[in-house]
């Protein structure tokens, strides 16, 4: 694989050379092709001549005798632009070669674009346009990239079913996305393929389009159908989109359950782990009159010692008001850390996070819990004692309590930042490490930080690696430390 510029340079001298092209790169590869592109004219002054007569004079071109493949291919990605012109209407006699005219379609000398598309638009037949997508696409960011792009479109919209469907399967994502739209506008998959493509794809894009194209078609395929059909479609489709890992899969999912009119089905999605379902489920719920803020109360207040799931208690803040803050507050104290973590999220949504009642939340054993704690403390950064959160960046705290204490430390700014910043340098940690060695190149003094005082030298001379002479020079002087 042609990585860098680089290899394409070294892959050129190799074809000059008299090496094999399919040994030279990887023909499979969109970059490999795209590196070869560059690299040629990178190195053209150095690479021997393809051929005398073509070098010296354009009119020569018509009369000199064929290029063997790897010739031929530096000759379509010339600096000449006559050179490569010639090559382009060369090109069918070199049929593995058509990559680089899918480059040349793109060329900035309109004659050579041109001729390059003209013979694109008579080569690229079914097999060919499944196996140059990747490129394609890839080329189709670029200026003057759509041609080649809407002749993809055309030859795989007439494209029979068995020689589309492997591309809905293609590593390269843009073309499982380019695929999978064309699929959905042609109708070559039913509901219950979408879903399933939904489900089982990777890209989010892949699997919102297919999610939304699975509903649409079930209500185009129910709108035919009997009324028992309808339920078994629904049946086929719904229960794969509600149990996709993805949650705009499930939010689709959560939809169609208001499409069918099962809408006492959406209630256990009120407490989904995804803000993003729980608001959908919501919408449901109340389009068929209920009432999904007394269901999060009613689950909240009567927790067992399980207690609810977090999403019942995010739920409970996402829709409730500021008087539901004694029910989150009481959860605090809950011994399943995913309660204490909602009921903590809960209490910043409705901006009720009361600094003393959380502060002890930052020793909590659960990470989860001290990552809501410190984001809901952040606007209080400042509030909060400077000394006690430096005790907790000490190496004897465990590492999530170190890191939640740095993050509001470095949010309280001034001296106390670059104090925190420069004892974390030792962490036994490398990230938390580097990320105070960021701090401490970054820090400028505040407006409440003292001038002319000597913690401040003493601190950016400990962290004194971190600078060159001249700027920690610099950050003294603002300061106002002489050197």
């Amino acid at each position: 694989m042609l990585k860098h510029i680089e290899d394409g340079t070294a892959a050129a001298r190799r074809l000059a050379e008299g090496a094999a092209l399919r040994r030279t790169l990887d023909v499979d590869d969109p970059g490999d092709w795209l590196a070869l592109d560059a690299g040629v004219r990178e190195t053209h002054w150095s690479l021997p001549p393809l051929l005398p007569e073509w070098e010296r004079a354009a009119g020569a071109f018509a009369d000199a005798p064929p290029l063997d493949e790897s010739r031929q291919a530096l000759a379509l990605c010339h600096r000449n632009g006559r050179i490569r012109q010639e090559a382009v209407h060369r090109s069918p006699s070199y049929p593995a070669l058509l990559p680089l005219i899918v480059v040349r379609c793109t060329d900035w000398v309109g004659p050579v674009r041109q001729s390059a598309r003209q013979v694109l638009r008579e080569s690229l037949d079914a097999e060919a346009a499944a196996a140059l997508a990747s490129l394609v696409l890839r080329l189709g960011r670029r200026d003057r990239g759509d041609f080649a792009v809407g002749l993809l479109d055309e030859v795989l919209r007439e494209m029979p079913r068995e020689r589309f469907t492997p591309l809905l399967a293609a590593p390269d994502r843009a073309v499982r996305r380019f695929a999978h739209r064309l699929a959905a506008e042609r109708g070559l998959l039913d509901a219950v393929e979408l879903a399933r493509a939904a489900v089982r794809d990777e890209d989010a894009v892949v699997q919102d389009l297919c999610a939304t194209a699975a509903l649409t078609a079930l209500g185009a395929e129910a709108a035919h159908e009997e009324e028992s059909h309808k339920e078994t479609a629904y049946d086929d489709v719904l229960p794969l989109l509600l149990s996709a890992r993805n949650p705009r899969t499930r939010s689709a999912g959560v939809t169609g359950l208001r499409r069918a009119g099962r809408t006492r089905q959406a209630e256990p999605f009120l407490a989904d782990r995804s803000a993003l379902v729980r608001a959908c489920a919501r919408y449901v719920v109340r389009q068929a009159g209920g009432d999904p803020l007394a269901w999060y109360r009613q689950r909240c207040s009567a927790s067992g010692e399980a207690g609810p799931p977090p999403g019942v208690v995010r739920g409970l803040a996402e829709c409730g008001d500021r008087a539901d803050a004694g029910v989150l507050r009481a959860l605090l104290a809950h011994p399943v850390p995913g309660v204490r973590a909602g009921a903590v999220a809960g209490l910043h949504t409705l901006d009720c996070a009361d600094t003393g009642r959380l502060r002890p939340l930052l020793d909590d054993p659960a990470p989860r819990v001290v990552r809501e704690t410190t984001t809901a403390l952040l606007p209080s950064a400042k509030d909060l004692p400077a000394d006690w959160l430096l005790a907790r960046t000490g190496p004897e705290r465990p590492r999530h309590v170190r890191v939640g204490a740095f993050r509001l430390l470095e949010a309280a700014g001034g001296i106390t930042a670059l104090r925190a910043a420069v004892g974390l340098l030792d962490d036994p940690d490398v990230k938390l490490r580097d990320w105070a060695g960021q701090c401490v190149q970054g820090w400028h003094p505040s407006a409440d930080t003292r001038l002319f005082d000597p913690e401040v030298g003493e601190l950016l001379d400990r962290g004194r690696h971190l600078f060159s002479d001249y700027v920690l020079r610099l950050r003294k002087r603002e300061a106002g430390i002489g050197d």
